[in-house]
């Protein structure tokens, strides 16, 4: 697991403190899962919507914008953390490290936090402490959501990218390690390296092969 953060270098507001928090890679069969906290400046960076929904360069020059101007953190769970906690688990623990880390970097409590999708930590993670508002497809109507979202994204890419360089026969360049033939394929012949999932189901039917 590890945690990593940035200070704003734009304005940034001395009233109530609003993060935005999500996650990337839940569904992918290899790689961590990788949370962001995002805090975002004045004028916040224009052009923010899910990352889904932007072309690979636009949320690249996003990502760039918002860890330069904004306050952010990013909380990265790996593989064995994932096969133990259940990727559930996992995920809320991921966003808990985020949160802290960038509560710690601000030296401040947020007043709000707003998480993408239809549950929060509360209960879920050892360490949360804080009360959020889980927003179903906040990441395409909440800015701060949005930003959280791009950045985990983008994180989590060049994570997946550099593993591709010692795993390529996988084609984690191109499918960041999600469950796509040419991955599917690669695992039915090379089998699993320690970076995929072993309580995810294709994997564990391999391995039982």
């Amino acid at each position: 697991m590890s945690i990593l953060s940035g200070t704003p270098e734009g304005g940034f507001c001395t009233g109530e403190i609003i993060l935005g928090v999500d996650e990337a890679g839940r569904g992918p069969l290899a790689g961590p899962v990788v949370a962001s906290a995002v805090a975002l400046c004045k004028p916040r960076p224009a052009g923010l919507d899910d990352s889904k929904k932007l072309t690979a360069r636009r949320r690249g020059e996003l990502d760039l914008v918002i860890r330069r101007r904004c306050a952010w953190a990013v909380g990265v769970v790996d593989v064995e953390a994932i096969d133990r906690l259940n990727i559930l688990g996992a995920t809320m623990l991921a966003m808990t490290l985020a949160v802290q880390r960038l509560c710690d970097m601000l030296d401040r409590e947020p007043g709000r936090i707003l998480i993408d999708g239809n549950m929060t930590p509360a209960g879920r993670a050892e360490g949360w402490r804080w009360h959020g508002t889980a927003i179903i497809g906040g990441d395409a109507t909440e800015p701060c959501i949005s930003a959280a979202s791009i950045v985990a994204k983008e994180w989590r890419d060049r994570i997946m990218l550099k593993a591709s360089q010692d795993h390529p026969h996988y084609c984690w360049d191109r499918n960041k390690g999600y469950g796509t033939p040419d991955h599917l394929a690669a695992l039915q012949e090379h089998g699993p390296c320690p970076l995929h999932r072993r309580s995810f189901a294709p994997v564990s039917q391999l391995m039982l092969l």
